[in-house]
């Protein structure tokens, strides 16, 4: 007998709401967080970039070495479907200090975050490390972006240098690479489910 109409409404609404997740890219400024998006996205990313002018240095002061003439003020969204069918929705938060308060609205419901560091700058990405160990219980990972494809520093330096936990997974990526992001984001899909696995060994069972 076939199906009810009802069953061929609903059940496909519930299997798709059930096959998405949020992820956060996050980590300070100019790190590459617009650029991972952009990379990876399979729709047309949306951003808030405004370029940076000499008159905006009092609040985001412009970086001589560094090659970025925009700034993202609000934030960067993204989306890609993984080989298995799982959604993935990216929100890329802004670096500079002034829009950190922004960022317990981005992690609410979150299933994990990804935080880009660039070795070069390192104190640039402890604001954001400090805020996933310390005020927010969204389980990330640290990811060094291999600027010009290479690593000046070894992972387990860079573990060391922002004293992470043994449990926070430490990799590289190439935010210019889908491939490489890709990977990226399935670490923070295994970590996040390790966790909670984790968690739900380590709740009591009722009687």
């Amino acid at each position: 007998m076939a199906s009810s109409s009802s069953d061929n409404t609903v059940q496909p609404a519930a299997a798709e709401e059930a096959q998405s997740t949020k992820i956060v890219i996050a980590g300070g400024f100019g790190v590459g967080k617009t650029t991972l998006v952009a990379s990876i996205s399979e729709i047309a990313p949306v951003n808030t970039d405004v370029w940076m002018t000499a008159a905006s240095t009092a609040v985001d002061p412009l970086d001589p070495g560094l090659d970025k003439a925009t700034t993202t003020i609000g934030m960067d969204f993204g989306r890609i479907t993984l080989p298995d069918g799982l959604r993935l929705f990216l929100f890329g938060t802004p670096g500079q200090p002034r829009f950190w308060p922004l960022w317990d609205d981005m992690c609410r419901g979150a299933l994990g975050a990804l935080v880009l560091v660039d070795t070069l700058k390192l104190e640039k990405s402890f604001a954001a490390v400090n805020y996933f160990d310390l005020e927010s219980d969204v389980p990330f990972v640290v990811a060094v972006n291999r600027f010009h494809g290479r690593l000046t520093h070894s992972l387990d330096e860079v573990r060391a240098a922002l004293a992470l936990h043994p449990e926070v997974p430490v990799t590289s990526v190439d935010a210019r690479d889908r491939s490489s992001v890709q990977d990226a984001l399935i670490l923070v899909l295994q970590h996040a489910i390790n966790r909670l696995r984790a968690t739900d060994l380590a709740m009591p069972m009722s009687k």
